[in-house]
């Protein structure tokens, strides 16, 4: 590969070719917002007022269940952890709300804690986890607005760890979609928990209220919510063959009908797109001119396979770039960053994947260096 064709950085690789056009319509659903996201790349596949600010009720725990499943993966929680119920986040047996009925003064354990807040939605585990990471709800509300902020949730401001109403407490449809991508993704060794269908503490069994997990075995997560203010609400994930797809529906007006829309969305989303492999990773793709190595070329390619999530019918013809960063510097590390491979469809980029350095390259001796800065100043004259 020439250092020119490097740094011109635009490289045709062989097209993958699918149809342009869906088979039919999105459904028309009666709720207040929706949102239909492939799980591999992120694309929005159908929607209705997806970036509308509404209240997530106990969706909002998907955020809580988030940071508990990130600090246990650090090790800043420990499973066994034992968790004290505070009468602050305590459950008095108020029909109201949703609770694990940890006992007054009682303790559970984080990963106790953590099944109660995902299959029986309670409030005080929530509340609890809350005190015991940060001191108090407040606190903890902050750290969730950070954390939203950090994975890209650019409509999202949360006031409490449960969903509970409360005045500026608002997610989108395509919020919670992101939400769900990097539970499902950072969180895999506990997204099974997502799918268990009941969970018993305190001699009480309780049943996941998501309705889909025993109807379809194809959907694995994540969460309901409901108040008066939000009406019926489900974040859910389906993967049925390559395909993953994540639904997000915002008010609707009963549990059946929550459910009923739900299965609509995915089964129209499945009739309707396709999973395709671009590119395997691991692959070298090209090699990249390197200024100031010991080396004057790197392989680059895929960290990860890239796939694609295209419509269903006649090929059209993804096509493929191979986009490098101009004058690499040595050192450069195995797995870095290096440009990106840019898949698009009638001239309309529909999915990205970072390129990155196959081997490392090491830094030359100073006199090569000094070498190459001289050729690197004349060729800049041309």
């Amino acid at each position: 590969m020439t250092r020119k064709s490097a740094i011109a950085a635009l490289l045709l690789l062989p097209s993958f070719s699918y149809a342009a056009t869906v088979l039919s319509a999105p459904p028309e659903l009666n709720n207040k917002s929706y949102v239909l996201m492939d799980y591999e790349t992120g694309q929005i596949l159908a929607s209705k007022n997806e970036n509308e600010k509404l209240a997530p009720a106990s969706m909002t725990k998907m955020m809580t269940s988030y940071i508990i499943e990130q600090k246990l993966l650090k090790g800043e929680l420990t499973e066994n952890e034992q968790v004290r119920m505070n009468e602050s986040a305590w459950c008095k047996g108020s029909s109201s709300e949703s609770c694990m009925y940890v006992p007054l003064n009682g303790t559970a354990t984080v990963l106790e804690m953590l099944r109660g807040i995902i299959i029986q939605s309670g409030n005080d585990a929530s509340k609890a986890m809350a005190e015991h990471i940060a001191g108090n709800e407040g606190t903890f509300a902050h750290m969730m607005n950070q954390e939203a902020k950090r994975i890209g949730m650019v409509n999202t401001q949360f006031i409490n760890s449960t969903g509970m109403p409360a005045e500026g407490h608002y997610s989108t449809a395509k919020d919670m979609a992101v939400l769900a991508q990097h539970i499902i993704k950072d969180s895999s060794k506990y997204y099974p928990i997502y799918s268990e269908k009941e969970f018993t503490f305190n001699g009480i069994k309780q049943g996941n209220r998501n309705a889909l997990l025993y109807t379809d075995p194809s959907v694995d997560g994540l969460k309901t919510g409901h108040t008066d203010e939000a009406g019926y609400c489900l974040t859910t994930s389906s993967k049925r063959g390559p395909m993953r797809l994540i639904s997000v529906i915002f008010g609707t007006p009963s549990m059946s009908e929550r459910a009923d829309q739900t299965r609509t969305l995915l089964a129209w989303g499945f009739a309707n797109f396709e999973t395709a492999n671009v590119q395997p990773a691991n692959q070298v793709l090209a090699k990249a001119k390197v200024w100031f190595g010991k080396e004057d070329e790197v392989q680059v390619g895929l960290a990860e396979n890239f796939s694609v999530t295209m419509p269903k019918g006649k090929a059209d013809g993804i096509k493929t770039q191979l986009v490098v960063q101009p004058n690499l510097n040595a050192p450069l590390q195995k797995g870095q960053v290096v440009g990106k491979l840019v898949a698009s469809l009638d001239g309309k980029v529909i999915a990205e994947k970072p390129l990155v350095a196959l081997k490392p390259v090491e830094e030359a001796s100073f006199f090569a260096r000094l070498i190459d800065h001289i050729k690197q100043f004349f060729s800049n004259l041309f």
